[in-house]
């Protein structure tokens, strides 16, 4: 019930057009959305909702405001809150920056600032722009969007032309600490295992991305590279049978992950009524955790992700869609706990310039995505979270915007 009465407080405040509202006088922007979604999976629970028997376990709402002092300068933050299934339900802050842009060759921002990898990184956040209800989530996982979508730190930016055969390059660069909370989606199944992470986790990150804005006409090909330095975090592991051994049923431990790179390449043509995107990336991790019963545990995970989309915008209110995303970790035995591919079909109608809806339909193989151990009844530490191989998951969403 308290979940439902968030959703529609979020649906009914957003849909006042007045908040919608260019402040002239202060020269400040306020703007926003809310979003009511809809799971139903036909077999294992997803996303760690009871989407199995249809769960309305996911409520979004969004308010950035921004302000432009002077023609260079402009300042901005922006809040969430959201509640996925047994994550979230909390207000966060996506991001909250000061942006100076000297000429269109160069400019920074810093503070907490939207990391600009991949293609869709730095708007993800904004549910309104982008026709899916759920992007592709080997690239773009929603359990852990907060950590994943902004850094503390600073982003270098420009664009420079090429001439008029070349077409332009934008680039980016970034650097600064990336900060991923104790309840992070990512922690989800260690925790359920009985593994804390005391204080979240976090270290330094940077990195650069090329955007070549090419000749053709609506054709962009982009790459990107972020570096991650070794993270070193504590741990607490609980365990009951600790009990038997007179020891404390939580001990302290720690865990280590080593410096990696996320490379990730991708490319995007969009031209009258269509558009088509495709992007790889890949997710190299290992690292050694130390617990009081089991020291110097080494792991490794090697994600290799992908997808294909494309939209058509059929009328003025309705776009429809397809994409097929999949990612394989080369490091898990042969299963279905190594690989998730996911075909999905979806459609999107806007209602006016304020109100719209996403249905979309998901036909999913694997169960190395989405998963947690105790919504599904398995066992903590199995090889899958999931009980069954395949999953059909419908998605339904309402959305307003501000």
């Amino acid at each position: 019930m308290k979940r439902l009465f968030v959703g529609a407080m979020a649906l009914v405040l957003g849909a006042v057009p007045a908040m919608a509202q260019s402040l002239e006088d202060l020269n400040i922007q306020i703007h926003g959305y809310a979003t009511q979604g809809f799971l139903y999976t036909t077999q294992n629970n997803i996303l760690t909702t009871s989407s199995s028997n249809g769960s309305p376990a996911w409520t979004e709402a969004v308010v950035n405001l921004t302000s432009q002092p002077t023609p260079k300068l402009r300042i901005g933050v922006q809040a969430r809150y959201e509640l996925l299934g047994n994550l979230g339900n909390a207000i966060t802050l996506d991001w909250a920056s000061a942006d100076y842009k000297a000429d269109e060759r160069f400019g920074v921002r810093f503070g907490k600032v939207k990391v600009p990898s991949g293609l869709f990184n730095e708007i993800q956040d904004i549910d309104p722009s982008y026709t899916w209800a759920l992007l592709p989530q080997g690239a773009y996982p929603i359990t852990s969007r907060n950590s994943a979508l902004s850094e503390y730190g600073s982003v270098v930016y420009g664009t420079f032309k090429l001439g008029a055969k070349a077409g332009k390059l934008e680039y980016r660069g970034w650097g600064g600490e990336v900060v991923m909370a104790s309840d992070d989606g990512y922690f989800i199944n260690q925790r359920e295992e009985g593994i804390s992470f005391t204080n979240g986790l976090s270290g330094v990150s940077y990195g650069g991305a090329l955007h070549w804005r090419t000749p053709l006409a609506g054709l962009m090909v982009g790459v990107s590279d972020r570096k991650d330095n070794q993270w070193i975090t504590a741990i607490t592991d609980y365990n009951p049978g600790f009990a038997y051994y007179n020891l404390p049923t939580t001990l302290p431990g720690s865990e280590i992950f080593n410096a990696f790179n996320v490379p990730e390449v991708f490319a995007k043509y969009e031209k009258n009524k269509v558009m088509v995107a495709g992007e790889w990336g890949r997710l190299p991790v290992s690292g050694m955790v130390t617990l009081a019963y089991l020291p110097n545990q080494p792991f490794r995970a090697d994600q290799r992700d992908w997808y294909g989309m494309a939209t058509y915008k059929v009328t003025n209110k309705l776009t429809a869609g397809v994409y097929n995303s999949q990612m394989f970790d080369h490091q898990m035995a042969l299963g279905p706990a190594r690989y998730s591919k996911d075909w999905a079909i979806s459609g999107r109608y806007d209602f006016n310039s304020f109100l719209y809806a996403k249905v979309e339909q998901h036909f999913i193989d694997g169960t190395a995505i989405g998963y947690d151990y105790s919504t599904n009844g398995v066992t903590p530490g199995t090889p899958s979270a999931a009980k069954y191989p395949t999953t059909r998951l419908t998605i339904l969403k309402l959305g307003v915007s501000f």
